[in-house]
């Protein structure tokens, strides 16, 4: 017997969230450097230490989450106190990160999308790369006008032990919210990060709008479009649960 479809991992930036990626991390980078540059840190410097605990994230290998990973790297080439550091990387997040608001847009397709699979039954987890703390991504979540709440499981750098496109960040999710891949559909912008899940036996769609495709992959066997082509693709899907 085929299992249904029930649930539909969500990426984030470039899919719920359109970007630039380029300008979100430009802009990203310079207001971070000019919060910390008073504190006596060279921006180049401090820029390249980010950097470098991005990088371990990416690589981890799940002896522990990527908070712990990146810290690790991070404070060894800034050679600071974590306390305070921490403190106002937080207060940052809290109340500077908005500014970065600006390199991206909201669709209104975007929340549609996501009432559409609530009202079908579909549970919904955010797919998000963790290479974020919890409050960064809650923040952008809002900025693509929708709600932390409307999501079963968001992955931040807080509770994830690897990144994308390595295949056992998304077995981690699985196990976290209890579903099979043949329960899951996949849908992202990043043809390297994001449709690499078919490995793994969970289906796909491809929002092109902010497509990423370095590679230039033949993409015929992924179903794709447009965020309205999503829109009725996701309209045409099964009744989970009558509401």
């Amino acid at each position: 017997m085929n299992t249904r479809i029930n649930t539909i991992l969500f990426d984030l930036d470039g899919t719920l969230l359109p970007m630039d990626q380029d300008i979100f991390i430009k802009i990203y980078f310079h207001k971070l450097a000019e919060k910390f540059a008073p504190l006596g840190y060279d921006p180049q410097k401090f820029i390249k230490a980010v950097m470098a605990g991005t990088e371990s994230m990416i690589k981890n290998d799940g002896r522990q989450n990527n908070e712990a990973t990146f810290w690790e790297t991070f404070i060894g080439l800034i050679n600071a106190d974590y306390q305070s550091l921490e403190s106002t990387f937080l207060d940052f997040y809290q109340n500077d990160f908005d500014a970065v608001q600006q390199s991206t847009k909201t669709h209104p397709l975007a929340k549609l999308c996501v009432e559409e699979l609530i009202n079908k039954g579909y549970e919904i987890a955010l797919a998000t790369n963790p290479l974020f703390p919890q409050v960064a991504t809650y923040k952008r979540i809002k900025w693509a006008g929708l709600n932390p709440d409307d999501f079963i499981h968001v992955t931040t750098y807080e509770n994830s032990s690897y990144c994308k496109p390595n295949l056992k960040y998304y077995e981690e999710i699985l196990s976290k919210i209890n579903k099979k891949p043949e329960e899951c559909l996949m849908v992202g912008n990043d043809v390297n990060e994001d449709m690499i899940v078919t490995n793994i036996g969970i289906k796909t769609f491809l929002l092109t709008d902010c497509i990423i495709n370095p590679h230039n992959v033949d993409l015929f066997d992924h179903p794709q479009g447009d965020f309205k082509a999503l829109y009725e693709y996701i309209k045409e899907l099964p009744v989970v649960v009558s509401k």
